[in-house]
């Protein structure tokens, strides 16, 4: 691999005595997608809030295209903007519509033009399907259109990097794959994505790399096709068989 966009080295967060994440490394290339997996309370999404910087690392770095984001000197706003960050909740203003909701940030926090900003999202609402809705209220759309409208959001910002949280963990079991669709084609279309999923069968189909997560720490990492097909850690066996028993692989 050469330089990686996005670059984890060693970080280590607690909370009080509660030691989450314990010297993880991660490595994501350019156009890669990996997903993170593992258990409730495995470290994933704290992962996840350190490499946004939503979170404050308490041992190693964080680097983005080679920067030293986690550095105290580092605008984190600044780097925040290079991101794109989609949660289980959808976190959209419920007062904007869509297409506010979409060209926010792009007009305020990167100074893009109204007119530009608007000709964007209008674009990213006709790839998720959403263009119909652009003038609704958050209100008025079902989760799994709430959570598209989130990505689109994400993309607005052209991010460097899109990480996902569980993003389909709030939504009901016939709305997942029309978000879970909608990350596929970013996917295909050369986005590199941080994705921590309970969706296993969608892991093995879109990830490049697949990193499973115990204890606070990346216990097996590799291609999908060997950590989800053939794992050689034993906690990874224990827990992809929870999760075919739960009907999700």
């Amino acid at each position: 691999m050469s330089q990686p966009v996005l670059d984890v080295r060693g970080v280590v967060k607690a909370f009080g005595d509660n030691v989450v994440l314990r010297g993880v490394d991660l490595a994501v290339g350019e156009h890669q997608v990996v997903a993170l997996i593992g258990g409730s309370g495995s470290g994933k999404s704290t992962l996840l809030r350190c490499t946004s910087l939503l979170e404050t690392v308490d041992d190693g770095q964080v680097l983005l295209d080679g920067e030293d984001v986690t550095d105290p000197r580092v605008d984190a706003d600044a780097v925040r903007r290079r991101l794109g960050v989609v949660f289980q909740a959808f976190n959209l203003f419920p007062h904007m519509t869509v297409l506010d909701n979409v060209t926010l940030a792009p007009v305020r926090v990167h100074g893009r033009s109204k007119a530009d900003a608007r000709e964007e999202a209008l674009g990213l609402l006709e790839r998720i399907g959403l263009a119909d809705k652009a003038g609704e209220y958050p209100d008025r759309l079902s989760g799994g259109q709430q959570q598209r409208v989130a990505i689109a959001r994400a993309l607005a910002v052209r991010p460097r990097v899109l990480l996902l949280d569980e993003i389909t963990s709030a939504l009901d079991p016939e709305l997942v794959g029309e978000v879970l669709r909608v990350v596929r084609e970013v996917a295909a279309q050369g986005m590199t994505i941080v994705m921590a999923t309970h969706e296993m069968g969608f892991a093995k189909q879109v990830a490049d790399t697949v990193c499973f997560l115990s204890d606070g720490v990346i216990l097996e990492s590799g291609p999908p096709e060997q950590v989800l097909g053939e794992p050689v850690e034993a906690r990874t066996r224990q827990f992809l068989s929870r999760v075919i028993d739960a009907g999700r692989l």
